[in-house]
Order: structure tokens, then sequence, then C-alpha cells
């Protein structure tokens, strides 16, 4: 089991997969999203990536290139207009159940308290919604412990108004996983939290990443989130978007908060600055 009270680098955790070995669990081939009347408005053209099982991505680009676009597209909830799009080795043909999303906005429901809100989507997702009576109990059991991962168990009675916002944004990460997506996207989740709270739920999602080994995709506009928590970084190009550069991030794991004072970390960060700014032209 998790626990945050320790040190990330104190944490013993799963040999994780080497690149060599993940199969490609995102792929997007040649890709184009146009919106607007008449599909005036092109979002993405050409769009071609590939994210492996069990890899941590990120996401980076100027304001508009296409980022949540791309999250649309993973998650089944938009289909391209040409290109193919295949996630978990089938074409994506409608909003896919085994994917958990953390925004910016937690959005909790504010008439449930936080173990509640944790439950949803065993009340929603198969096959936990069809044995949702018969084992609420199993469920509620999941949801606590969940919150117990992220230290929140002393929360799970209280509602989200009564919580702060990085307490909140624990709680909508605890909804996003608990049952256990194979896959998990996450839009600007920390952007509005203050730098400390920030950085410390940096270390909460690299140790359920670590831990729980699913596939992850972060968009951001953090460059210095971006290199601490990603195995490969895709820049996105102005709109309509498409992956102009892939950094590998070569750094260890699980990584320390120190590792983002190493020259090696700032290097990384410069050099990705300096392809957002050739995005941007």
């Amino acid at each position: 089991m998790l626990l945050v009270s320790k040190s990330v680098s104190d944490q013993v955790f799963p040999e994780p997969l080497t690149p060599a070995h993940r199969p490609a669990f995102i792929a997007m081939d040649d890709v184009s999203v146009n919106y607007g009347a008449a599909g005036s408005e092109l979002a993405l053209q050409e769009f071609s990536v590939r994210i492996k099982t069990g890899e941590f991505a990120a996401i980076v680009g100027p304001s508009g290139c296409g980022k949540s676009t791309f999250l649309k597209l993973a998650s089944g909830l938009r289909f391209p207009t040409t290109g193919g799009v295949i996630v978990g080795d089938k074409e994506v043909a409608g909003p896919l159940k085994f994917v958990g999303m953390a925004f910016q906005n937690p959005a909790l429901l504010p008439w449930r308290k936080c173990l509640e809100n944790v439950m949803l989507p065993l009340e929603i997702v198969e096959p936990f919604r069809s044995r949702k009576r018969r084992d609420r109990e199993l469920h509620r059991a999941r949801a606590t412990s969940q919150l117990r991962a992220v230290g929140l168990e002393d929360v799970a009675d209280r509602y989200p108004w009564q919580l702060s916002g990085g307490m909140q944004q624990r709680v909508a990460l605890c909804r996003a996983i608990v049952h256990d997506p194979r896959l998990l996207l996450l839009d600007e989740t920390f952007s509005a939290l203050d730098a400390f709270t920030r950085e410390e739920l940096w270390d909460v999602v690299q140790a359920l990443w670590l831990e729980r080994q699913f596939t992850a995709v972060l968009v951001t506009h953090d460059l210095t989130e971006a290199v601490y928590l990603a195995d490969t970084i895709h820049v996105v190009s102005s709109r309509p978007g498409h992956i102009m550069h892939t950094e590998a991030i070569d750094l260890p794991r699980p990584r320390d908060p120190k590792l983002r004072f190493d020259p090696k970390f700032a290097d990384i960060v410069l050099r990705l600055r300096e392809k957002i700014a050739e995005a941007r032209q």
C-alpha cells in the first residue's frame, strides 16, 4: 500500500518495464480534427504519436495547440476527422471505460461526502456497476483504502467544501483510479494549486503510477512538472497541432524533489522551453 508520508525515494516499488519491452498502448496515425461550421477550424493535422503500455507521457505546447483535443481522442470522447486512433489494441469507437481522468477543477459533487465522491466510478463503470448493491461494502472498503493511500482516510465523511484545494485534488485523483483504470489522463490537474501543494501532489501521482503501473498521460504548461513526472515528453506545434519534437527523459526513478536542482534536469527544461518557443513561431 502506498504511504505518502514517506519520501518517494524511500519507498519500494515494482520494477517497471523497460521501454524496449512495452507495446504501444495509444497509437495515433496522421490524425486530423476539424471544429467549427463545416469543419472550418483545424485543431490537429497529421498528428501521429505512440505512447507505450505503462509509460508516463506528457504533452506540452502553446495554448490552443490541441492538447485537450488529444485527450478527447484518447478517451473516446471525440473521433478524428481523418486518421486512426487505437487505444489498448482496439480502434476507438466510443467512450472508453478503462480510462480515469483528473482535471484542473476537481469537479467533486458538493452534495456527496468525499468517500461517496471516490465511489462514483464504482457506481457507473462495469463490472462494478452491476455488482453495486451486492458489493457496496466492498466498494466502500476499496474507496476507503484509496483515500488511506493518499493520506486522507480521516476526511472520508467530510464534504468537498470543507477541504483545501490540494485535499480536493487528492480526492479527485482517488476517484480517477479507484476502478483500476488502465489509462490515467491528467488535464492540467495541478495548475490551480499553490507551488508547494502542486509539488507535493507530483510525488503522490508518481508513487501511485509506480505502484499501479498504469499508462499515464499528462497535459501541462509546466515544463518542470513534465520533466519531473514523465518518461517521454511530446511537444505539439501551434494550431493545427502536430508532434514537432519528442524528448525521452533519462532520469532515475523514483524521482526525488532534489533532482529538480540537478543541472541535467535544468538542461532538459531549457531545451524544451526552446522547442516551445519554436512552436509559437
